[in-house]
C-alpha cells in the first residue's frame, strides 16, 4: 500500500486509460432523419442580440506531490466556477491535510503521537489527538474481523525484515523471528475513548498505522477537494485512491490493476469507478528473492513471515479507508477466506490475484472487471 500500484491513475500520461476528453456534446448523425416532414413555420422575429460569455471547456488538470514517504496524484475538470488557479490551490490544500495526517500518525518521527505511545509500551498509557484515537480503533475492529490478519502491532518485528530504504536480501532466521513474535498481536492494544489515550501493555510492543493511514489521509485530501468545489476528481497516494464524480462526457474515471508480474507499469485489467475508493496489496513493490523463494513486505502478523497465499489484491470500498485496511487482511487470508470476508462489508469488493496466477473476482465487481489478458506468470 505504500507505492503506487493502480497505474492507470498514476498520471495523466495515461490518457487514453483515462478516457480524458473535453466537453463536446454529441455529433449529429449524419443518416439522422428529420425531425418532421411537415413545413416548417416561418421564422419568429429575432430578439435583439445580446452578448455571450464565451463557452469555456472543462480542462484536465493534473499535480504530483510527495508525502508519507509516497508519491501524491491529483486530477480534476475544471468548471465555469473553478478555473486552473482554484483547481491547483486545491490541490496545495490537500497535499497540506495530508502532510498534517503525516505529522500525527508517521513513526518516522519522534514527536509523532505514534511515537510518543510507543516509546511508554509497557509503561503508561499516552494521550493522542481524537483522530489518531480513531484510526487506531478502526484498526482493532479490523483486527477482529479479519481473525488478525490486519494487526498495527506487525510494528514489533521492525528490524527484523528490511524492505524499505535499509533493503537487506538476507531474511532473518527461526529464532530471530520467534523471539519477537510474542510482541505481535492486537491484543497488546488498549484503548479509554474517555481521554482517547493508547496503552501498550507489553514492553517491546509497537504499533504502525503504515496499513491504514495513507488511505485516512486520502479520505480527508478528498474532503478538501469537495469543499473547494470541484466536482469531478481523484487523489491518490501511493496505492490509495479515491474518485469522486464522473468526467464532463459522462463517462467514469477509470484505473487498471497492476499485473503483478508484468514489467512495471503494467496492468492487466480495467475497473472503472466514481464516488469509491481503491487500494492495493501486492508482494512486487517492497521485495527479494532468495534461493529461488520471493519475500515482501505483507507479514502475516500470525507467522512472522510474508504472506504466501496471494500476488496482489485490489479492493475496491466507500472510503480509502475502508480499502486500505482490507487489502493487507484479504491479502494474508488468501482468496477462498479473503472473498468471504469482502462479501461481509457493505459496499466492498476485490480482484486477486492468487499465488497460482488465478484471477479471482467478488460478487460485486463481476461484469465491471475489464480483463485485457491474463496476468504474467512468474517467480
Amino acid at each position: 500500500m505504500s507505492s503506487p500500484r493502480l497505474v492507470a491513475l498514476e498520471a495523466l500520461a495515461t490518457a487514453a486509460v483515462l478516457g480524458v476528453v473535453g466537453c463536446r456534446g454529441p455529433e449529429p448523425r449524419p443518416d439522422a432523419p428529420p425531425s418532421s416532414s411537415a413545413p416548417s413555420p416561418p421564422p419568429a422575429p429575432s430578439a435583439p442580440s445580446t452578448p455571450s460569455e464565451p463557452f469555456v471547456p472543462a480542462r484536465v488538470i493534473d499535480d504530483s506531490k510527495h508525502a508519507m514517504g509516497t508519491h501524491l496524484s491529483f486530477a480534476a475538470y475544471t468548471t465555469p466556477q473553478i478555473g486552473e488557479a482554484a483547481v491547483h490551490a486545491a490541490f496545495d490544500a490537500a497535499a497540506d491535510e495530508i502532510r498534517r495526517i503525516e505529522s500525527l500518525m508517521t513513526t518516522w518521527r519522534p514527536d509523532s503521537e505514534l511515537s510518543r505511545v510507543n516509546g511508554q509500551s509497557g509503561r503508561e498509557k499516552v494521550v493522542v489527538s481524537p483522530e489518531t484515537f480513531d484510526v487506531i480503533d478502526a484498526s482493532l475492529h479490523t483486527s477482529e474481523i479479519s481473525q488478525g490478519t490486519f494487526d498495527i502491532t506487525f510494528e514489533s518485528l521492525h528490524g527484523l525484515w528490511k524492505f524499505d530504504q535499509d533493503l537487506d536480501p538476507h531474511p532473518p532466521t527461526a529464532a530471530e523471528v520467534k523471539a519477537k513474535l510474542h510482541l505481535v498481536g492486537y491484543h497488546h492494544v488498549h484503548l479509554d475513548p474517555a481521554d482517547h489515550s493508547v496503552f501498550l501493555d507489553q514492553a517491546g510492543t509497537k504499533i504502525s498505522l503504515g496499513g491504514i493511514a495513507k488511505g485516512y489521509a486520502v479520505d480527508r485530501a478528498a474532503a478538501v477537494l469537495e469543499r473547494a468545489g470541484l466536482v469531478s476528481y481523484f487523489a491518490q497516494a501511493g496505492g490509495d485512491l479515491f474518485t469522486h464524480g464522473r468526467k464532463p462526457d459522462g463517462t467514469e474515471w477509470a484505473a487498471g490493476v497492476r499485473d503483478p508480474r508484468g514489467p512495471e507499469g503494467s496492468y492487466f485489467a480495467l475497473l472503472h469507478v466514481s464516488d469509491h475508493a481503491f487500494s492495493t496489496a501486492g508482494d512486487y513493490e517492497r521485495s527479494y528473492i532468495v534461493n529461488g523463494k520471493r519475500y515482501h513486505h505483507i507479514i502475516d502478523p500470525r507467522t512472522g513471515y510474508p504472506a504466501t497465499a496471494s500476488r496482489s489484491v485490489t479492493i475496491w470500498a466507500p472510503t480509502a479507508l475502508v480499502a486500505d485496511e482490507i487489502d493487507d487482511a484479504v491479502f494474508i487470508l488468501g482468496p477462498e477466506k479473503g472473498l468471504a470476508l469482502v462479501e461481509s462489508l457493505d459496499g466492498v469488493g476485490a480482484v486477486i490475484v492468487d499465488t497460482h496466477n488465478k484471477v479471482w473476482v467478488s460478487k460485486r465487481l463481476e461484469g465491471s472487471l475489464e480483463v485485457l489478458h491474463a496476468p504474467t506468470d512468474a517467480l
